[in-house]
């Protein structure tokens, strides 16, 4: 039977999220590759059971995240049930709803039916009784804001949310989803974009409206798919995502695009001390209004060896100035 690691709170670092009274661990765990019912279930478990054991206590899911769409939520609900159970108070875990999930018209986007019955769905899958914290997951631009806002509204005042989110959302568009949440007394905390050396936009787009609004964020794609990773500095693996034919968000010529950067990248962390996964995890975790930055795994080493980026998470003014010129550099990354 599963007992956690006593001293798993000693080395994680916790922030508050905004001006809220939730504390997020730095470093979450992200379901959206790895966890499916076409991985090692057993090392699906390990890798949960490793981060908890490193005092990650906020963990990321979604409707669609598997493959197939839905089997990540449903392997996790099955370690829940196994391992993690008894520790459901110290946990936050979140869900979303809004991407494509089932067949039909109301599978799909931010309206009130969507949200509403995929939220329904998570909790089945996880056997959960509430999501601390539940996303839209996009906008969607056939749906009224006012609608999404009133949909996460009922999942919380139902007690199946504790807390709502949004992720992808335009600095704009956030400005507005905060002031109709606001005059539903809605929990609105947190914005999940994407966010990484390479994707920088945040910081003229995002970032100031939630530090306006006191929300928080979480980051998602902080390695940007493993580009700023040791995996790709000599090449592409031959088991590695890049190479994977059906993969539609990391190419091989994203790799060679990058390759130079990421080298120089290399060089910078390999003075500080640093993997180049590690310092790139550090370098997110510099922003004031980031409260985690969410990590993927396909073994429990990396989780563990992410976490190594807690023991130097502070810049020099010539380390950064460095890393803006590698990066300036670097031609738009193609899609």
């Amino acid at each position: 039977m599963y007992q956690a690691n006593l001293k798993r709170y000693e080395q994680m670092q916790y922030r508050q999220v905004g001006q809220s009274g939730l504390k997020l661990s730095v470093i979450g765990l992200g379901f959206w590759a790895n966890f499916g019912n076409i991985d090692p279930f057993e090392n699906q478990r390990q890798m949960v059971r490793q981060a908890f054991d490193l005092g990650i206590t906020y963990y990321d899911l979604a409707n669609n995240y598997g493959p197939e769409p839905g089997s990540a939520e449903t392997n996790f609900g099955r370690i829940m049930a196994m391992d993690l159970k008894p520790y459901r108070d110290e946990m936050v875990i979140a869900s979303k709803a809004g991407h494509r999930m089932w067949p039909g018209p109301y599978g799909d986007g931010g309206s009130r039916k969507s949200i509403i019955a995929s939220a329904e769905q998570s909790l089945q899958r996880t056997g959960l009784d509430y999501f601390d914290i539940f996303y839209s997951h996009r906008p969607d631009p056939e749906t009224p804001l006012e609608e999404t806002a009133l949909a996460l509204d009922q999942l919380v005042r139902s007690g199946k949310a504790l807390y709502v989110g949004i992720s992808k959302y335009s600095g704009a568009q956030t400005a507005k989803m905060a002031a109709l949440f606001a005059d539903l007394h809605t929990p609105f905390i947190i914005h999940q974009p994407r966010y990484n050396l390479f994707e920088r936009q945040p910081e003229t787009d995002l970032f100031p409206v939630l530090t306006d609004l006191h929300k928080g964020a979480v980051g998602f794609s902080s390695l940007a798919q493993g580009l700023l990773t040791a995996k790709y500095l000599h090449g592409i693996p031959a088991n590695s995502r890049a190479k994977q034919t059906t993969n539609p968000f990391l190419h091989p010529a994203q790799v060679t695009q990058t390759l130079d950067t990421v080298q120089a990248l290399n060089q910078v962390a390999q003075q500080r001390g640093q993997s180049l996964a590690a310092m790139a995890l550090a370098w997110n975790l510099r922003q004031p209004a980031l409260a985690s930055v969410l990590i993927g795994a396909s073994r429990p080493e990396q989780i563990t060896a992410n976490v190594q980026a807690l023991q130097h998470l502070d810049f020099t003014a010539a380390e950064l100035t460095t890393i803006d010129r590698i990066l300036a550099q670097q031609a738009p990354i193609q899609r």
